[in-house]
């Protein structure tokens, strides 16, 4: 796939991801003239991180992916803009980064956070990764897909137990008919290999009753779905690293994570309620409810329909946030 096609990916909620930042910086590091560090946990084709490097021309930018050609990709882009003094890019899960944070960067604390969970709609469009069935390709589905440690869609549908697999695409998929998608793969196999996306698409469609398999969503949507949350355990990155993310921040800073399915935006909400609740002082819950794209959003690319935005600040004791007025001495004198 060519690069300008790449980096035509469209950055979900950019402007909502910016403008909190920008507010919550009124009472926070960047107000206070300190050095300002951001972090992007998902690069891909840079249009966040590029965001946030033109909307604060003074902060250093720190960005991950394991994508092997968004990293790339990112690298020749980052070039291109004369940003390498700004922007450091990084090939890595999200979940390694608060670990390599605090062993490169042990002094600084970072201003924001943002965490799009979103797969990026160049890995739908690159049919030879197996995460979309529009086109017959290897059954692979993995992020990282130089990772010979990972294992593929094609092995999980070949070597899981029948109720391993209902139970994998009832939990990610949220899949009703997951016994009997269960059932068929595991008859399946047992004459061929699967090792196709078509093969397990045609699976998908005829488990479904004959009265639902023309409806607006694809019988092998949530299963898809479910093979790929399992293959990047995407779920147990999240549950890990949310709090982990947390810690990095400096007073006033915030943790924007945009998710695009019920699994990842559960994890989000109560993860946020329990950091709140640890100490309520300490923590302020930005968005009561989520935030949805906008319309004009919407038209320009339907695939955000799904995206639900939810941000939480690390409050400073010194702060108008904290209590609701500037405490300016703590010593007796």
């Amino acid at each position: 796939m060519s690069e300008s096609k790449y980096f035509s990916h469209y950055s979900v909620m950019l402007k909502d991801c910016v403008n909190i930042f920008k507010e919550s910086a009124q009472t926070g590091s960047v107000a206070k003239n300190a050095p300002t560090f951001f972090a992007d946990m998902t690069f891909g084709a840079g249009g966040h991180s590029l965001a946030l490097a033109n909307a604060f021309p003074d902060a250093n930018i720190f960005s991950v992916d394991q994508d092997p050609e968004a990293f790339q990709n990112g690298l020749k882009l980052i070039e291109s803009k004369g940003l390498q003094e700004r922007m450091v890019l990084s090939h890595m899960n999200f979940s390694k980064f608060p670990e390599w944070f605090k062993d490169n960067h042990p002094q600084k604390k970072l201003s924001g956070i943002l965490l799009d969970l979103g797969v990026s709609s160049h890995h739908f469009d690159s049919f030879e990764r197996g995460f979309s069935f529009r086109e017959d390709a290897p059954l692979d589905m993995r992020m990282n897909n130089q990772n010979e440690n990972l294992p593929t869609a094609a092995w999980a549908a070949n070597n899981l137990s029948e109720e391993e697999l209902a139970n994998m695409i009832f939990e990610f998929g949220e899949e009703k008919f997951s016994r009997r998608i269960a059932k068929k793969i595991v008859e399946e196999r047992s004459q061929t290999p699967l090792l196709s996306t078509k093969q397990l698409e045609n699976i998908c469609f005829h488990a479904y009753p004959s009265n639902l398999r023309h409806k607006k969503t694809h019988p092998a949507t949530r299963t898809f779905q479910a093979f790929r949350i399992y293959v990047n355990s995407e779920l147990d990155a999240l549950n890990d690293t949310l709090p982990k993310l947390y810690e990095l921040l400096g007073f006033g800073g915030v943790l924007q994570v945009i998710s695009f399915h019920s699994l990842e935006d559960r994890i989000v909400k109560r993860t946020f309620k329990e950091i709140f609740q640890t100490d309520k002082n300490a923590a302020k819950i930005l968005t009561k409810r989520p935030l949805a794209p906008s319309e004009e959003e919407l038209k320009e690319n339907p695939r955000s329909r799904s995206a639900k935005l939810r941000a939480i600040k690390k409050l400073d004791p010194g702060g108008i946030d904290f209590g609701g007025k500037k405490k300016k001495n703590y010593k007796k004198t």
